[in-house]
């Protein structure tokens, strides 16, 4: 008999908390000890997290095996949780394509030469946070944001000798920024219809945390571009300006060579699907490339493929590191270690939903909330667990949102505080934990290590602060009046 053809086992039995807490307990186990006890305590190399994945994800399937679930039931959970991730890893690949096409056909250099020519170095950090808020907010993309105008940056600032975990930072947040306001974001609209709210009922009430948090990061890249400025601007002009010399001998400059950004701009004002303008635009580029630039079809599909190569594009020139660095990079495989790694953590999170364990945890450790200031620092804390634990803010949203609605009706408080909520530690919070998708894409789109941004992210950390605050004053939480002293 086809195992496929039995039918499911137990499938309205309702899961113990224990066992529904042991897969993120292990999961823990193995971030403490492979992440923080080996390097810092015992001097051994960290655990690879896509290692720390797939034990816990064994884990969790031994468990479920043990306690009588089939390994068919199993793996068709984890193929379900794959399907809701497929269009992320499309996304990863094409931006790995994207960043390469537009080193080849001009795009990036040009910006980068640009950049070099108008920015201030004193104002650097303060734009590289502007920049990416302001395109994050006309797209509603964070990830789109950092793989385009953010190694943009990074080039400027690395030519400039800047502070790069400074400018990661600075460039991170800004994408956030945007990535949190936009109408166009999807985890705008998934938390809005994870707490059944108004999406411009949602924004409105983000601006409470996000504001704030915005002006105070503002004030602070604005301090560093004075107090710790870039070492290049003090004697480095030469050094500039061999960057710029050398950037416009590799490539013919001009208006035209900006047509692929365009596309993507244009494609995500008008909300078009995502990854047909990414290849829309990788096909534009790779056009370009070849009309417009003294390169071969040969040299851009091995730069689609490989990545961008200096030496393999314009050999035997007499380049310096500085731009063999800016440009040697992107490519299919260039996202190879983000991709890894979120294949490793769906396949735990899909083992997990087999026994729906961590909606299970939340209500369960939720139970003794009574209190409208209680409930809303516990959805708060819930949330940021949550996606820390799934490395995923869709599956959070809707988690969380489901676990605690109608806690917050029953407080009288408003459910666009929940909405708010699910962003402000969830969405702030992925950047900020190592093992995050989304702090991995960051690390290898931008190339700076986690250890050198994450403490300059002002606005994540700003506005998981200011989300805290708000929710122990009732400010801005409109709590109900004879229940605010609670």
């Amino acid at each position: 008999m086809n195992e496929n053809s039995a039918p499911p086992a137990n499938p309205t039995m309702e899961t113990p908390f224990l066992q529904a807490l042991t897969p993120f307990v292990l999961l823990g186990f193995l971030i403490i000890y492979g992440l923080i006890i080996r390097p810092l305590a015992l001097e051994l190399p960290p655990l690879p997290l896509e290692l720390i994945f797939i034990l816990a994800a064994s884990g969790s399937v031994i468990q479920l095996l043990m306690t009588e679930h089939r390994w068919v039931d199993i793996q068709n959970s984890i193929v379900r949780k794959f399907q809701c991730a497929i269009p992320a890893f499309m996304i990863l690949f094409c931006i790995g394509l994207i960043i390469a096409s537009w080193i080849i056909c001009g795009t990036i250099p040009m910006l980068v030469y640009w950049g070099l020519q108008l920015i201030d170095p004193d104002y650097l950090y303060l734009i590289a946070f502007l920049a990416p808020a302001i395109f994050s907010t006309l797209t509603g993309t964070s990830w789109g944001s950092v793989g385009t105008i953010g190694v943009v940056l990074i080039g400027i600032a690395s030519a400039l000798d800047a502070n790069l975990g400074i400018t990661a930072g600075a460039v991170i947040g800004g994408a956030y920024f945007g990535d949190k306001l936009s109408p166009l974001s999807d985890t705008t609209n998934l938390a809005a219809l994870a707490a059944e709210v108004d999406l411009h009922t949602h924004i409105r009430s983000m601006l409470w945390t996000t504001l704030p948090s915005a002006i105070i990061a503002f004030a602070i890249y604005y301090a560093l571009g004075l107090f710790y400025p870039p070492k290049m601007q003090d004697g480095g002009l030469g050094e500039v300006q061999s960057i710029l010399d050398q950037l416009s001998s590799i490539f013919n400059f001009s208006w035209l060579i900006l047509a692929p950004a365009i596309v993507v701009l244009a494609g995500s004002i008008l909300r078009l699907p995502t990854v047909p303008v990414l290849i829309g635009s990788v096909i534009l580029a790779s056009l370009v490339a070849i009309t417009l630039q003294p390169f071969t079809m040969t040299e851009v599909i091995n730069t689609l493929h490989q990545g961008f190569n200096l030496e393999l594009v314009s050999p035997g020139g007499n380049h310096t590191p500085e731009i063999a660095n800016l440009l040697d990079r992107g490519g299919l495989y260039a996202l190879n270690e983000p991709i890894i790694i979120a294949f490793m953590v769906f396949i735990f999170i899909g083992a997990t939903d087999k026994i729906d364990a961590m909606p299970t945890v939340v209500n369960h450790l939720m139970r003794a909330v009574k209190s409208p200031r209680g409930t809303v620092l516990a959805s708060l804390l819930a949330t940021g667990v949550t996606n820390a634990m799934t490395s995923n803010q869709f599956a959070t949203s809707f988690i969380v949102g489901d676990a605690f609605k109608s806690k917050y009706d029953q407080q009288k408080v408003p459910r666009k505080v929940l909405s708010r909520s699910l962003e402000d530690t969830g969405t702030m919070l992925e950047s900020l934990v190592p093992w995050h998708t989304s702090a991995i894409y960051m690390v290898v789109t931008l190339g700076i290590p986690f250890s050198e941004y994450w403490h300059w992210q002002f606005l994540s950390l700003c506005n998981i602060l200011m989300a805290t605050i708000l929710a122990a004053t009732g400010i801005g939480c409109f709590y109900p009046r004879k229940s605010s002293n609670n």
